[in-house]
C-alpha cells in the first residue's frame, strides 16, 4: 500500500506530477469531513453500546474494535489533508513516522475486523445451535488480539523507512519513504515483492473470499428459515456486500497495478486519488453500517433522540423495553 500524499516522488520533476498532486490537494478537503463524520458516528455507537448493551458480549467486543480501528485510521486523514494542501510536511519527523504508521495500522485492522465480523455473523446465523460453544468472550478477545498483531506488523515498514527530508526542488519538507538504508538492490527487490503479495493476498483476496463465502451461506440460511424479516435482512446483507465491493476493491486493484513509464504512472496516480477517497468513505461508514442496520440499534438511537428532544416523541415510535428485541435475536446476531 502506498503512503498517502504526493505520488511518485522519484519522478516529481521528470514525470510532471504537479497536476496529479493538485487534484489530490482538492480531494483532500473531503478528509476533514470524513474525520468529523467518523468521529461523530464513533461516539454515537460507543454511547449506544455503553448505555444499552453489555460490553462483554462477542458482538460488542468485535464492534468496539472495529470502531476503534476505523477511528485510528480516520485520525491520520486530517494530517494527510494538511500535507497535501500545503505541499509541505509541517508536523516534524516524529509525527511523520507516527501518522504513516497509524494510517497503515488503521487501514489493515479495519479490513481485517470487517472480515472478522463477517465470519462471526456467519457463525451466529449458519451454526446458531453450535455457535454459542465457540462464540465466547475468550474467542472474541483472542481473535481481536490476532488482528491487532497482524495489523501492527504492517506498521514496521513505515516506522523504519518513512522519514522527513528537505526536497531541494521545491525547497519544502517532505514526509516520504526513503531508500532502504544499506540494503542491496536484490534485497529491496525481494522486499517489494513480499509487500506486493502480502497486500494482494491478505488485504484483497482473503477478505473478498471470506466475505463472499460467508454472505452466501448467510443468505441461504436466512431464506430457508422462518424468520419474518428474512427478505429485509437479505437486502441489508446485499447492500453491505455491494458497498464493500464498490468502495474497497477498485482502490486495491489500482494500487496493485504496475506502472513502468511516465504516462502509466500519471494515470495510476490519478486513479489512486479517486479510488482512495471512495475506499476511505466505506471505512468511515462501516461502523454505522454494522450497527444501525439492526432493529435493536435503531430503537436505541430513537430512544436517545426522544430523550434529548421530547417534542419528537409523537413523531418517533420506539420501544423503551428491548426485551422483545433481545428474545428475537437468540437465533440471529443483534446487528441483523
Amino acid at each position: 500500500m502506498e503512503t498517502p500524499g504526493y505520488e511518485d516522488d522519484d519522478y516529481y520533476s521528470l514525470c510532471g506530477m504537479d497536476d496529479v498532486n493538485r487534484l489530490g490537494a482538492h480531494l483532500s478537503i473531503l478528509y476533514y469531513f470524513m474525520f468529523l463524520f467518523s468521529l461523530c458516528g464513533t461516539v454515537l455507537v460507543l454511547v449506544i453500546i455503553y448505555r444499552f448493551e453489555k460490553l462483554t458480549t462477542v458482538t460488542n467486543i468485535l464492534l468496539l474494535n472495529l470502531v476503534l480501528s476505523s477511528l485510528i485510521f480516520m485520525s491520520s486523514l486530517p494530517f494527510v489533508g494538511v500535507y497535501m494542501q500545503l505541499e509541505e510536511w509541517i508536523f516534524g519527523k516524529a509525527m511523520c513516522k507516527i501518522v504513516c504508521s497509524v494510517y497503515y495500522l488503521g487501514f489493515s485492522s479495519s479490513v481485517l475486523f470487517l472480515t472478522l465480523l463477517t465470519f462471526d455473523r456467519h457463525l451466529a446465523v449458519v451454526y446458531s445451535l453450535e455457535a454459542p460453544r465457540v462464540r465466547n468472550q475468550g474467542y472474541a478477545v483472542i481473535s481481536c488480539a490476532v488482528v491487532w498483531l497482524i495489523s501492527s506488523l504492517a506498521c514496521i515498514k513505515p516506522m523504519v523507512f518513512q522519514n522527513l527530508y528537505q526536497d531541494n526542488l521545491i525547497n519544502k519538507a517532505r514526509c516520504e519513504e526513503l531508500e532502504r538504508y544499506n540494503l542491496t538492490e536484490t534485497t529491496v527487490y525481494h522486499l517489494k515483492n513480499a509487500e506486493f503479495y502480502i497486500q494482494l493476498n491478505l488485504f484483497l483476496i482473503f477478505p473478498l473470499v471470506v466475505n463472499i463465502y460467508c454472505y452466501l451461506r448467510i443468505t441461504i440460511t436466512v431464506l430457508s428459515s422462518r424468520i419474518i424479516s428474512k427478505y429485509k435482512t437479505v437486502r441489508l446483507i446485499f447492500i453491505i456486500v455491494l458497498l464493500f465491493f464498490l468502495c474497497w476493491t477498485p482502490f486495491n486493484i489500482v494500487e496493485l497495478m504496475s506502472a513502468d513509464d511516465c504516462e502509466q504512472k500519471q494515470r495510476k496516480a490519478y486513479a489512486l486519488h479517486i479510488t482512495r477517497n471512495i475506499a476511505y468513505m466505506y471505512f468511515c461508514l462501516s461502523p454505522i453500517l454494522y450497527t444501525f442496520v439492526g432493529k435493536k440499534f435503531q430503537n436505541y438511537f430513537k430512544q436517545i433522540v426522544v430523550k434529548r428532544f421530547p417534542w419528537l416523541k409523537t413523531h418517533i415510535s420506539c420501544h423503551q423495553n428491548s426485551s422483545i428485541n433481545n428474545r428475537s435475536t437468540k437465533t440471529t446476531p443483534n446487528y441483523l
